[in-house]
């Protein structure tokens, strides 16, 4: 059996860590990360770091932003610059990245991995709700890499790596909004591809499915669903983990993926292929939710 790499529950650093790449892989470059505070992006930025980037981790909360950019340098001893932004705002963004780009001369790698999800039947989905999950992710993902192409991806190259999900597939039960979302950032990535590659910037997506020590983890139902044994139905038989989503987007930014552009690396378990679609189950643990936050 694969050895499962380490982690942690918590937005904290590895007490400890083991290399399966060169730890200067990306040596002195510079990763600008969208939703890196916490969750998978945490973790993403842990692991670039260890492999000798500097960072820079980009929501809308700047003091966990700060708290997390110290954790990280203490970790690793590389530089993470805390920067607060709105995805949904292009102008901030712009100002952002000019910030970036005097405080580093350069952004090597972008991740844009900030979303909002939550289950909710299409019903009971309000407008505005539907479309502020698609302003943070599809839009926001668009304004990012736009912004950061137009400013420096264009005369020198880069990797773009979207963060997505296996939602849209099958038309996951209560994710309609989520899975639309993602579904187009899986287009873009492919039109970005193909626009972008002749100025040297690759995109690609990663895409996670149940992730243990995450916000999305919990909000989904992840943990009812681990001790209702439903990941025994999927091959790997169990939730994946933060640094496994790292060590794919790690994999896909650097130059081991050198000639992969415009593909998406499913990193579920084999779960979307074999988990069941089990709509009352979802009703059910919303229902449960709901009764609770009241």
């Amino acid at each position: 059996m694969a050895e499962i790499p380490e982690d942690v529950q918590s937005d904290d650093c590895l007490s400890s860590y083991t290399h399966i790449y060169s730890p200067d892989l990306l040596k002195d470059q510079v990763a600008f990360i969208t939703g890196g505070g916490s969750g998978i992006g945490f973790r993403i930025a842990e692991i670039l770091m260890r492999h000798g980037c500097d960072t820079v981790i980009a929501s809308r909360n700047l003091e966990k932003l700060t708290e997390a950019a110290k954790k990280l340098t203490t970790a690793t001893g590389r530089h993470c610059l805390p920067l607060q932004m709105d995805v949904r705002q292009p102008d901030i963004i712009s100002a952002g990245v000019d910030e970036v780009l005097k405080e580093f001369g350069r952004v090597d790698i972008l991740i844009n991995n900030a979303a909002g999800n939550f289950l909710c039947p299409a019903t009971s989905l309000s407008f505005n709700a539907f479309k502020t999950v698609l302003e943070i992710d599809t839009m926001g993902t668009f304004n990012t890499s736009k912004i950061l192409y137009e400013k420096w991806f264009k005369d020198h190259g880069g990797s773009i790596v979207n963060i997505s999900a296996t939602l849209g597939y099958r038309g996951q039960a209560l994710q309609v909004h989520a899975g639309s979302a993602k579904a187009a950032n899986d287009a873009m990535t492919r039109h970005l591809a193909v626009e972008w590659g002749p100025s040297g910037v690759r995109v690609n997506t990663v895409a996670p499915g149940p992730i243990s020590g995450t916000e999305g983890y919990r909000r989904l139902g992840g943990s009812y669903a681990e001790s209702s044994g439903v990941f025994q139905g999927i091959p790997l038989q169990r939730p994946g983990n933060k640094t496994e989503m790292a060590h794919a987007v790690l994999f896909l930014a650097s130059r081991a993926a050198s000639y992969i552009t415009g593909t998406t690396v499913v990193a579920d378990g084999g779960a979307w292929l074999t988990s069941p679609n089990d709509m009352e189950r979802v009703l059910g643990f919303w229902s449960a939710e709901k009764r609770k936050d009241k």
